[in-house]
C-alpha cells in the first residue's frame, strides 16, 4: 500500500470516513449521522431527504479527502444500499457529483470486514467470542477467535428497522419489548444453533451502540478515554443498569444521561433491547467493546496484503 487512501463506510444510519497514509497510520476519521434509512428502510427505498443528506455528506467527505491528498478510495455500501430500489440512482449521482465509486457489499463481506476490524482492536485470544455489530439496517454476528471465523451471518434486524417496526411509544412499552423479543426468537434461530455448536464465551460489541454504552460507563466511573482508542471498557452488570435507564426515559430524558450522543439517542433503546436479549438468552458473563469495525477491517486487510483499495 503506497498511497494515501480513504475508506468510506456508507451505513444505514451513519457514514464514516477514514483516511490513512502509506503503512496504515490513520490520519483522519470522522462520522456523520446521515440516516439514509430513516422512514424508508422497511419500504426498500432511500427517501428524498436521505438522498440529499447522503450527497451533501459525500461532497464534504470529498473535500476532506482532497485536503489530505487522498489518491485511492474504497467506498462500501451496506444494508440500506443493498436493499433500496433506488440505490443505483444514488450511486450514480454520487459518482457524478464527487467521482466516488460506491461498491455495495454483501452481508457476508460486511461481517468478514468487521471481524478483521475487531481483531485489530481486541485481543480475542483462543477463546471463542460472539462479535456483534448493530447497524441501522442489519446486524452482523460473527463467532470467532484470534485465528479464524467459525460462523457468520448478517441479519436484517438493524436498529432503524426495529425502531420503525416495534417502538411506537417513548418510553417504550413492555408489550413492545415483548414483541421485539419474539421477533428476535424468530430471526435469530440460526444464531441460536451456532452458539450451541461453537459455544462462544464472550460478547464483543463492535462500534456504534456499544461505543455509546461504553462512554456512559466511562463517564460514570470517571474513566478518561479518547474515542480513538481501539477498545473501551464495559461490564455486563453495568450494561443492565444502563439498559434499565434507557427503558425508563423518553428521548429528552435519555439525552440527559452523561455520555449519550444525539446520533444514538433514538435507536439506542431497541439496540439495547437486542444486547439485553443476547446477554440473557445466551448467558454471557463478559463483554468487550471494540471501537474498530468495518472500515478498520478493510484497512487491516489492505495492510496485511500491502494492496491499494
Amino acid at each position: 500500500m503506497k498511497e494515501t487512501i480513504a475508506i468510506i463506510d456508507l451505513g444505514t444510519n451513519t457514514f464514516h470516513l477514514l483516511i490513512a497514509e502509506p503503512g496504515g497510520k490513520i490520519l483522519h476519521a470522522e462520522k456523520r449521522a446521515v440516516k439514509i434509512g430513516k422512514n424508508g428502510i422497511n419500504k426498500g427505498i432511500i427517501p428524498a431527504d436521505g438522498f440529499e443528506r447522503a450527497l451533501s455528506c459525500l461532497q464534504d467527505f470529498k473535500s476532506t479527502m482532497l485536503a489530505f491528498g487522498v489518491e485511492a478510495t474504497r467506498a462500501l455500501g451496506t444494508s440500506a444500499l443493498r436493499n433500496a430500489s433506488n440505490a443505483t440512482q444514488l450511486i450514480d449521482e454520487v459518482k457524478k457529483r464527487t467521482g466516488i465509486s460506491i461498491e455495495v457489499i454483501s452481508g457476508d463481506q460486511e461481517a468478514e470486514f468487521i471481524y478483521y476490524g475487531v481483531r485489530s482492536a481486541v485481543k480475542l485470544g483462543l477463546e471463542r467470542s460472539l462479535i456483534v455489530d448493530i447497524g441501522g439496517g442489519s446486524v452482523e454476528f460473527i463467532i470467532a477467535d484470534e485465528q479464524r471465523i467459525f460462523w457468520k451471518q448478517s441479519v436484517e434486524i438493524g436498529a432503524q428497522r426495529l425502531l420503525e417496526s416495534f417502538q411506537k411509544h417513548d418510553p417504550i412499552l413492555p408489550e413492545e419489548i415483548t414483541n421485539l423479543e419474539l421477533h428476535f426468537d424468530t430471526s435469530l434461530a440460526a444464531l441460536k444453533d451456532a452458539i450451541g455448536e461453537f459455544k462462544p464465551s464472550t460478547l464483543v460489541g463492535s462500534s456504534g451502540t456499544f461505543d455509546t454504552l461504553s462512554e456512559i460507563y466511562c463517564v460514570d466511573h470517571n474513566i478518561d478515554i479518547a474515542r480513538e482508542l481501539p477498545s473501551t471498557p464495559l461490564t455486563v452488570a453495568y450494561f443492565f443498569k444502563i439498559h434499565a435507564l434507557l427503558l425508563s426515559h423518553d428521548r429528552m430524558g435519555r439525552m440527559k444521561i452523561a455520555g449519550m450522543i444525539d446520533m444514538r439517542v433514538d435507536m439506542i433503546v431497541v439496540a439495547s433491547c437486542l444486547v439485553n436479549y443476547l446477554i440473557r438468552k445466551f448467558r454471557f458473563e463478559k463483554i468487550w467493546v471494540s471501537s474498530y469495525s468495518l472500515k478498520e477491517g478493510v484497512l487491516a486487510i489492505m495492510r496485511a496484503s500491502k494492496t491499494r483499495p
